[in-house]
């Protein structure tokens, strides 16, 4: 029976990588290793501390090809969004590098959080959220909340400029309603759609609920100056125009018990009115549910069986009602479960550690983070803005911008916090197939060609490219992976003449579970070379004679073979 009783014993290797796996991004061997001696409760307990981010803002390093000017940080120099008319899709694409490179520098909980907040509340950053500055006070808002309340998130993001922008809002007048919001607001952000019972009637809301909430949103518009700060956190947002605003009362149905809603008449009424609207719907236990099922299907596993949903589902529910929406306790307590870690049935059918298929950011950031893949440091703050760019500043931008946001993660079938819908990726909320979704005939090649490109400091996944004087090349990606360096460490291997413990220990590092004899076998013969002695004696002569041919050769192949294999599409 699925139980949220807690595991107690100490992780281990097996169980470590699993939770870093799923709390974070990534991890290298030395966290790993750290984890390992923790219990669930101390590890969960030091993935959720509250850290500070090493870069703290975005800028762009780049020539505007408009008027020759580089704009630098142009979210803080104190000119307005519409200062910068030109590459706000690139700017857009610096800020998702801000935030990945920081997910990247830090393990913990508060990262995850922020990609899970942005599945229930989406924002498709290419596609009609205004300017690049909006993007980046939107994952700031989703930052400020990962660790607190989902429901004062709900009624935070309805002023988010970004939002606003999205989903129509700023046009939403009571003599013109637009339902845009309203009814993403209930069907995919909050309590969903239940059974539909009668027409438009989905048991958790009407048709009727959907056009009184617009006219709860109604006159909330985009502030363009970026000149209003929420209170409580600091972010830009946006205003009230109370002449746009319907002031009337508002009558929902009988799934929220018949409840009227007055109408605020200045700013302060309507926010206090858009409150009251967001306690009614979160008031509901079956909000509750929706995301606690949102977050089981992110950290544990696809499938909602009656098992799950009885003693996963409804305890967890009642917790986040009882924490006030406090996600972060109510994740901590799945984290830390006995069903987590796969130890409350002994089903090998429904196997909860390797069980999802990675999304392309989980892969790309593990496989950085596990080959210790040294990366363009970027890292800079506009109160103390340097004079000039740093190579490594420059490198880091070619290094995301082109290899990262603009081939590897459309390739892999995410452009990321871009996606086509506002229900968000298909492997996020799409059943049956949910995380299968991310491994198809259509991105198998970027992940493929991704430790190519790291090994060989060219993007194999773009391919030859033809210059203006018709000679072929590979686009330089600024880094490059050295598989003898990283073999060489003794803190990643530590044998490194032994081809059976070499391998073994890749494998444990990489993979969720261990290699039987059979896989064991395949990846050292890519060593050996149907000579057992063979790999001992090309790495002796490598050390004594500096002839590094033969056995680099031989790692890149072997390092190729393990990134690619099915086990590390895994998590």
């Amino acid at each position: 029976m699925a139980s949220l009783s807690p595991s107690t014993s100490v992780l281990g290797i097996r169980k470590a990588k699993h939770l870093l796996r799923r709390a974070c991004f990534h991890y290298s061997k030395p966290t790993l290793n750290y984890f390992a001696t923790l219990t669930p409760a101390q590890a969960v307990s030091e993935l959720s501390v509250n850290t500070t981010t090493p870069w703290q803002d975005p800028y762009d390093t780049t020539t505007n090809n408009q008027n020759g000017s580089i704009d630098g940080f142009w979210i803080h120099n104190g000119n307005p969004p519409s200062s910068y008319p030109y590459g706000q899709n690139k700017k857009r694409g610096i800020v998702t590098g801000w935030w990945w490179y920081n997910m990247l520098k830090q393990n913990c909980l508060k990262h995850k959080l922020v990609y899970f907040l942005h599945t229930c509340f989406t924002v498709s950053k290419n596609n009609g959220a205004g300017k690049s500055s909006y993007f980046y006070d939107y994952l700031k808002l989703l930052d400020f909340y990962a660790l607190g309340s989902i429901k004062t998130l709900a009624k935070k993001i309805s002023f988010d400029n970004a939002m606003l922008y999205y989903l129509d809002n700023t046009t939403n007048n009571k003599n013109n309603p637009n339902e845009n919001y309203a009814r993403e607001f209930l069907e995919l952000f909050t309590i969903l759609k239940g059974p539909q019972i009668a027409q438009g009637n989905y048991t958790n809301y009407t048709e009727d609920d959907i056009q009184q909430a617009a006219r709860v949103f109604s006159g909330i518009k985009v502030k363009p100056l970026r000149d209003t700060v929420d209170p409580d956190t600091g972010i830009p947002f946006g205003y009230v125009n109370v002449s746009q605003h319907d002031t009337g009362q508002k009558e929902f149905s009988s799934a929220f018990s018949n409840q009227t809603i007055g109408g605020g008449t200045d700013q302060e009424g309507v926010i206090d009115e858009v409150d009251d609207f967001v306690e009614m719907i979160f008031s509901n236990l079956e909000t509750a549910k929706s995301y606690c099922r949102k977050a089981y299907r992110f950290f544990v596993r696809r499938e909602l069986g009656s098992d799950v949903e009885n003693n996963i589902i409804s305890p967890l529910s009642v917790q986040l009602m009882n924490s006030n929406y406090n996600l972060l306790s109510v994740v901590q307590t799945l984290l830390q479960s006995q069903h987590f870690y796969d130890e409350d049935n002994s089903d090998s059918t429904n196997e909860i550690v390797g069980g999802m298929v990675k999304p392309p950011v989980q892969f790309i950031s593990e496989l950085i983070s596990l080959i210790d893949m040294p990366i363009p440091n970027p890292e800079a703050s506009s109160s103390n803005a340097p004079s000039s760019w740093s190579i490594d500043q420059l490198d880091f931008y070619h290094f995301y911008w082109n290899f990262c946001h603009n081939t590897f993660f459309p390739g892999a079938g995410m452009n990321i916090f871009s996606p086509d819908s506002v229900a968000g990726y298909p492997g996020d909320y799409q059943g049956p197939n949910f995380d299968r979704s991310w491994f198809s005939s259509n991105t198998i090649v970027a992940r493929y060609k991704t430790i190519e490109s790291l090994i060989s400091g060219k993007n194999k996944i773009l391919g030859i490219q033809t210059n203006s004087n018709g000679n072929n090349y590979y686009q330089n990606i600024k880094v490059q992976f050295n598989c003898i360096d990283f073999i060489s460490d003794s803190n990643n291997i530590s044998d490194p003449y032994n081809s059976t413990t070499l391998v073994t220990e890749l494998s444990e590092l990489f993979f969720c579970e261990s290699l039987d004899s059979d896989r064991l076998d395949y990846f050292t013969e890519i060593l050996n070379d149907s000579n057992s002695g063979y790999w001992a004696a090309a790495w002796s002569d490598y050390i004594t004679n500096g002839d590094d041919v033969q056995v680099k050769t031989r790692l890149d192949s072997l390092f190729t073979k393990l990134i690619n294999a099915p086990e590390f599409q895994l998590m």
